[in-house]
């Protein structure tokens, strides 16, 4: 079935309207995860589960099909070796090791913040180090995001559906690596940081509508750091020794995103 590409000022609304769904995600995700009908391991698992499948069946293959473009673009500067088409590949590594560093961080010294004095900057909970070892790990996480609703244009332009389903996704993942900042930084993350993180998807959206990205290189690229990234944020959320979970909930999510993805390639061949 042939679908007919939104043109670039179509997309870029279209974009800036997936992109407030995500920042209403964003600021929404206390609530979405506290749902009195459903327990939070309910909607944690089934969260995960649609993002687990999204990394899987849409964003390995999205990563492996743009190392083509990074191929190309560089097959006139340097001769094309093995070592070169693992190039997109160590962006994605490099995005997942960024952020296992800030994890690792906040593992050390993210607990103070919850401390007595930690927003005074006093005592032994509210030293400079874990203010300045939060800020480090949410303007990463800002910087992501607004990684994200930069490349959305192009996403709406090249696919409409997927650029739906990857919203959906992403917008799940985010009420996910929300729960993670707000344990590890209690008072600070949950004074701000959720605003900081809506805003950057805002950003992002608004660099995109005055400089929308025409390089499928630098999409590919950008999406090879979130795809890493996003690696190690499901799996850390989604496989944890530590938390209550439903694995059957967890497949109910993973099976709907699959089917969804199904349905839209046939739809858009």
């Amino acid at each position: 079935m042939d679908v007919v590409e939104p043109g670039t000022a179509s997309a870029v609304w279209i974009a800036g309207g997936l992109a407030a769904v995500l920042a209403v995600l964003h600021l929404a995700a206390p609530r979405i995860r506290g749902l009195p009908a459903v327990p939070e391991r309910y909607t944690g698992s089934f969260a995960g589960g649609l993002a687990v499948a999204y990394v899987f069946l849409h964003l390995l293959p999205e990563i492996a099909a743009g190392n083509e473009d990074v191929g190309e673009a560089l097959s006139d500067v340097v001769e094309p070796t093995p070592l070169l088409e693992l190039a997109i590949f160590v962006v994605a590594l490099t995005g997942f090791t960024v952020f296992y560093g800030l994890e690792r961080l906040a593992l050390h010294h993210g607990d103070r913040d919850a401390g007595p004095d930690a927003t005074s900057g006093s005592g032994p909970g509210g030293g400079a180090e874990p203010a300045g070892v939060y800020w480090l790990h949410l303007i990463a996480f800002m910087a992501y995001n607004a990684m994200i609703t930069y490349t959305m244009v192009l996403r709406v332009r090249t696919g409409l559906w997927f650029a739906v389903l990857f919203t959906v996704a992403m917008g799940l993942h985010f009420v996910l690596t929300d729960r993670g900042l707000a344990e590890h930084y209690p008072r600070r993350f949950r004074a701000h940081g959720r605003l900081f993180l809506a805003g950057s998807l805002v950003f992002g959206w608004i660099l995109a509508s005055i400089a929308a990205p025409t390089s499928t290189l630098l999409v590919a690229l950008l999406t090879a750091f979130i795809g890493g990234s996003t690696l190690l944020n499901v799996f850390k959320e989604e496989v944890p020794s530590n938390r209550s979970s439903s694995f059957l909930w967890f497949a109910i999510g993973l099976m709907l995103y699959s089917a969804l993805l199904t349905v839209i390639t046939v739809v858009e061949q």
